[in-house]
């Protein structure tokens, strides 16, 4: 299979799309086919690993990967990502905050480096991985990289506008991970790195890639918990789970979208977002309009020019059902902080700011009669954002054993100013 570019000027296999990341005409990549499977071409796949290689194989079929792809992902899907009903009996919770950095990033995150240091096995070059990141991704990136043979990580990410401990997870690493304070906002941190990224000079000198959620590798491994769940709800209820997804640069949202796209057991699917409203203002209006950033509570998804939301307009163009049942809406920080407390109260759960944005948004849904299942998508651990959480709740959100060895690591990053010049001054290695 190829790999098209959405403006049209790039096509390629997939090793190339995964080593690149970034068309070559500043597009995005998307498989030139979609695969159509529905729940019983999974009957006898009952692990993480033997889901993803049925659901992803066509893409890699005929590729490097090929012959070993079914090894490939049991090295790749480790991450648990566990569905479990809440007290009322339809509103679930798809816990994906268990891998190393707290965050539903380490699944994508893990895969892209498997499939990388798999590319890599046979050269002597290092890559270079560019990632710029609102809060999370940076140190899903960074997990998965850290001390692989072979690999260089860059992140950057936006000074005084993650929580502090994030600041800590994204800066504690050192060896082969350099951490980048930039002085500015996310959405600057992306225009970085995709100016860096579409600079041919450095690309080639650097051998440089990008591993945020513009890259095909991160997308795709991303469908495979929305299908693991959906085919468990399915096979206990024989019906179809919605699902309720905080977002902020679409790649998580997108996977479920395409999920169901190819033919899984997905219902409805609702997105919520921050104050920053783009993404709700185009699936209710169908325009898309960037906006300025503006600086919430829930950080990571503080995003004023979503990159997937490229890939979603050029996909709906084709293909309008992409874009059938679904919705989006805007939760801001008081109603945030409200839903923290309520959701406690009424379920006993602590969830993060970016979960939080769900559960408003599928009350607002109960509230006007809606009684289905749905899965509330919770993004990242309480504890890494416990200066919000904990003094709303009144008690200490327990750190799990995973973030615990890189909390405890110093910490140290370096600030830059915003622009292409600051970052090559910065990675001049």
């Amino acid at each position: 299979m190829e790999f098209l570019s959405t403006r049209g000027g790039d096509r390629c296999a997939i090793e190339r799309a995964l080593s690149v990341g970034l068309a070559a005409d500043g597009g995005l990549f998307l498989p030139e086919r979609w695969p159509r499977l529905d729940a019983s071409d999974f009957s006898d796949c009952h692990t993480t690993p033997g889901i993803a290689e049925r659901l992803l194989g066509e893409f890699f079929a005929g590729s490097t990967f090929a012959d070993s792809f079914s090894e490939l992902c049991d090295q790749a899907f480790t991450v648990p990502t566990p569905l479990h009903a809440l007290r009322d009996g339809n509103t679930h919770l798809l816990e994906l905050f268990h891998g190393p950095s707290g965050a539903f990033k380490d699944v994508g995150a893990n895969f892209l480096a498997t499939m990388l240091a798999f590319l890599n096995r046979e050269t002597d070059r290092d890559t270079t991985i560019l990632v710029a990141t609102s809060g999370d991704t940076g140190s899903a990136v960074a997990t998965a990289f850290h001390r692989r043979p072979g690999f260089k990580v860059i992140i950057l990410f936006p000074d005084g506008r993650v929580s502090a401990r994030q600041a800590h997870l994204l800066s504690c690493f050192g060896d082969n991970i350099t951490s980048l304070r930039v002085a500015g906002s996310f959405d600057d941190c992306q225009a970085m790195a995709k100016a860096a990224l579409a600079d041919r000079g450095l690309v080639q000198r650097l051998n440089m890639t990008s591993a945020n959620s513009i890259s095909l590798g991160r997308l795709l491994p991303q469908m495979v918990y929305y299908v693991e769940s959906a085919l468990s709800f399915h096979r206990a209820t024989g019906e179809s789970l919605n699902f309720v997804i905080p977002s902020g640069n679409l790649g998580n949202a997108l996977a479920c979208l395409l999920a169901r796209r190819i033919g899984l057991p997905i219902g409805s699917v609702a997105i919520s977002t921050n104050a920053n409203h783009v993404l709700a203002d185009y699936v209710r209006t169908g325009i898309y309009q960037p906006q300025a950033t503006r600086a919430t509570i829930a950080n990571a998804m503080d995003v004023g020019a979503p990159s997937n939301i490229e890939r979603l307009i050029h996909l709906a163009r084709d293909d309008q059902s992409l874009l059938a049942d679904l919705t989006s809406e805007a939760v801001g920080d008081e109603a945030i902080r409200s839903r923290i407390q309520v959701f406690h109260e009424q379920f006993g759960e602590i969830i993060c700011p970016h979960t939080a944005t769900a559960a408003e948004l599928l009350a607002h849904r109960r509230a006007e009669g809606d009684i289905r299942s749905f899965a509330i998508v919770a993004t990242a651990h309480p504890a890494k954002f416990a200066d919000v959480v904990e003094p709303l709740l009144g008690l200490t959100v327990p750190v799990p054993e995973s973030l615990r060895p890189w909390l405890e690591r110093p910490a140290s990053a370096q600030r830059i100013d915003v622009g292409l010049d600051a970052l090559k001054a910065a990675i001049s290695y």
